[in-house]
């Protein structure tokens, strides 16, 4: 496993998106081709189905292995003018549906959605689904919260509202390792918040994990895993720590290089982490994401109807997400689009009455098609090939590229169908570059994508 893990770990997108974001070509995008992409597909799917991500990006302080956009604050004055601007986004997006929205997913991320007092998002919240139709027994709606800071407030009001999930911010346990990443809780913080939210009723639970963080050893992995194990989250998510500061800046420069565990010695990390969920009823589902047999997570993996979009791996698969909120991604799956990063601008485009993007990209046929097969590996790792397509050549060239992959074993090509086996799971990034079109032609560059392993 040593020789492969040197031998593919590379730079290499984590594919929440195809074309990935380095290769979008529309920057800027005309809100209009942006709409067109949304009303084409109404049309083409008779579905009015979809789903909101809402970014919410302060944060009391910095965590020093984030990649997100954030602003760093004390100041809630920031909650009220923020809120409002989200909401008249939305309203913007009404105007220019062609149909009524069926919301089935609605998720707080960010940043620390929990930042936020309890009322702000009840209000936020409201007021998107004021006018908007929903079933309640049909529709997930999540937030990512902080221990150090999520109330019983926050938890109950949620509940309350309809909110049935939510996702702890965990990373590591070690007390080391959280004063090298700036994110200092102690467990009975994260104790205390699971329990109180298992106690109100929430139906699903996570906890993020992350491996590979800097003065991370595999005592620490062990510690936190066991302590995780404890209080039995249904869902687990154990990332690996992207290390890309020529991105994010001095935002992951809170230690030093030498402080990363490297190649082999980072995964033996995961490998030791998946054996303690495993023995424990944990399935591995996609990519670095455990549930138990329970949870929705785990039914949808089973069923082979799990989807993968810019929120990670859910069990709705609409075909429209609309990202608002500053930074936010959307995905009519004919296009995507982001809005502006810079939380003022963003909040001036708002108040001018205009959708706030200013990047995205059109798909083509042959983009939507190797989305097709990238989306089937990240959900299934497999996919199979239609023998009357139009890409036929496109599908053996595809082949040509996966030979180093077959000859170590990691993938089974039969007939038109490409499957990753067990071992070559950990490499399901590499496999997907090799339908990747826009890496074909085109040098990597190491600034590019966080390595795949």
């Amino acid at each position: 496993m040593n020789n492969l893990i040197e031998k593919y770990n590379i730079p290499g997108p984590r594919y929440t998106s195809y074309p990935t974001v380095p290769f979008w070509k529309n920057n800027p995008l005309k809100i209009k081709d942006w709409i067109n992409t949304i009303s084409k597909n109404s049309k083409t799917f008779n579905s009015n189905e979809l789903s909101i991500y809402i970014h919410l990006p302060y944060c009391e302080s910095l965590c020093t292995f984030c990649g997100c956009h954030k602003r760093i604050t004390k100041n809630h004055a920031v909650e009220t003018p923020y809120i409002d601007s989200v909401i008249k986004e939305w309203e913007l997006y009404r105007k220019v549906f062609n149909f009524e929205p069926n919301i089935r997913e609605l998720h707080f991320g960010g940043g620390t959605p929990t930042f936020f007092q309890p009322n702000q998002l009840i209000r936020l919240v409201s007021s998107i689904f004021n006018k908007s139709s929903i079933n309640p027994n049909n529709t997930e709606l999540s937030f990512e919260a902080h221990p150090n800071n999520t109330t019983e407030e926050h938890l109950k009001k949620l509940n309350e509202f309809g909110f049935n999930r939510l996702s702890l911010g965990i990373q590591d346990y070690s007390p080391i390792v959280q004063k090298a990443i700036n994110r200092i809780q102690p467990f009975e913080n994260v104790k205390h918040v699971h329990n109180k939210a298992k106690a109100i009723g929430y139906k699903s639970i996570s906890h993020d994990l992350v491996f590979g963080l800097p003065k991370q050893k595999m005592e620490d992995i062990i510690e936190t895993v066991s302590k995780t194990i404890q209080l039995k989250p249904d869902r687990i998510s154990l990332y690996s720590y992207a290390h890309v500061p020529w991105i994010k800046g001095n935002g992951q420069r809170g230690f030093n290089e030498s402080d990363l565990p490297k190649d082999s010695t980072k995964r033996a990390l995961y490998e030791k982490a998946k054996q303690m969920l495993e023995s424990e009823g944990y399935i591995e589902i996609g990519m670095d994401h455990f549930a138990l047999n329970h949870d929705s997570l785990t039914k949808a993996f089973k069923a082979k109807k799990l989807h993968r979009n810019f929120m990670g791996y859910t069990t709705q698969k609409t075909n429209i997400l609309i990202g608002l909120g500053a930074s936010a991604i959307s995905d009519s799956w004919f296009g995507f689009a982001q809005n502006e990063k810079s939380i003022e601008k963003y909040m001036d485009i708002v108040k001018s009455k205009k959708i706030p993007i200013f990047r995205g990209h059109i798909l083509n046929e042959l983009d939507i098609e190797m989305r097709k097969h990238i989306l089937n590996l990240m959900c299934h790792f497999e996919t199979e090939f239609n023998s009357n397509s139009q890409f036929r050549e496109k599908h053996n060239k595809i082949i040509d590229r996966l030979n180093g992959m077959i000859k170590d074993d990691l993938v089974v090509v039969n007939e038109d169908k490409i499957t990753l086996k067990q071992k070559g799971i950990p490499f399901v990034r590499n496999c997907c570059m090799a339908f990747d079109m826009d890496l074909v032609n085109k040098k990597i560059s190491k600034n590019m994508f966080s390595k795949t392993i």
